[in-house]
């Protein structure tokens, strides 16, 4: 049984609080929140609500901040007495808070992840990458194994949490774009819209399977459905005459460049 707190019970944070207790009887969860009427309805998944932020996090094992990034100083102030840098490990899920800006916040070593999910934690298929500090080959498995429950989780350099941030995260609207896109072209070649939406989202869904469960390369599964003078690769040379491939790597480029922007 893995005792983990949640301290801060917004939308992140109840998200990853309900999809470990659909996943697992293994986890008891609790998660913190000032105006705790909000999420009562987290009560009836087993997990325990408080108030108190520094009452949250005893006798846990894994302390998951979830809260907003100017938030960070003034909540670790708080709880920083009260956690043991000997038993417990501390994540991090606030975007762009660095782990050199965590550990001066708290003022001594301990284990520290940071962790990037996106939205699609929701339903328990995030991708997340995590990057950490001071922490042991037992504490980084247990950590991506806690991300695994949600989605897909892997280990990267922290110097890659912004970009994955845009791949991974901002990645989620593209995305959904895209689908939008696919869907109003069906909507102009016939269907109407809840079966545009049915067919480009599904298989936008199977396409991506199909990498995730074989491993092949884009191209390899692409050859499989452009025939000789076919509508595959007609619609696909259109596409790209139009820009498709470029305007998609600039957008990936240009949200870095703002996360770097932001940062400054």
């Amino acid at each position: 049984m893995k005792n983990i707190a949640i301290v801060g019970g917004g939308n992140l944070g109840t998200a990853i609080a309900e999809g470990l207790a659909h996943a697992s009887k293994d986890y008891k969860i609790a998660v913190s929140r000032r105006k705790i009427e909000i999420i009562q309805f987290l009560s009836a998944q087993g997990i325990a609500l408080t108030s108190n932020n520094a009452d949250c996090i005893k006798d846990c094992e894994i302390i998951i901040l979830a809260v907003k990034p100017k938030q960070m100083g003034a909540v670790i102030a708080e709880i920083k007495e009260y956690i043991n840098s000997s038993t417990q490990i501390l994540v991090s899920v606030a975007t762009g808070v660095t782990i050199a800006e965590i550990e001066a916040h708290l003022g001594f070593v301990m284990p520290i992840f940071r962790a990037m999910p996106n939205t699609a934690v929701a339903i328990r298929e995030s991708m997340t990458c995590i990057s950490s500090r001071n922490s042991s080959v037992e504490q980084r498995q247990a950590i991506v194994g806690i991300f695994d429950e949600l989605g897909k989780a892997i280990l990267i350099e922290e110097n890659l949490m912004e970009a994955s941030t845009v791949l991974g995260a901002c990645g989620i609207a593209y995305a959904l774009r895209f689908i939008r896109a696919s869907m109003q072209g069906g909507i102009q070649i016939g269907f109407d819209s809840k079966t545009a939406l049915l067919i480009a989202a599904q298989t936008v869904k199977g396409a991506a399977e199909l990498l995730l469960q074989g491993g092949q390369h884009p191209e390899s599964e692409i050859d499989k459905v452009t025939t000789p003078q076919g509508c595959t690769i007609a619609g696909l040379n259109e596409m790209e005459h139009q820009g498709f491939s470029s305007s998609l790597i600039r957008g990936i480029a240009t949200s870095f460049q703002a996360i770097d922007k932001i940062q400054k």
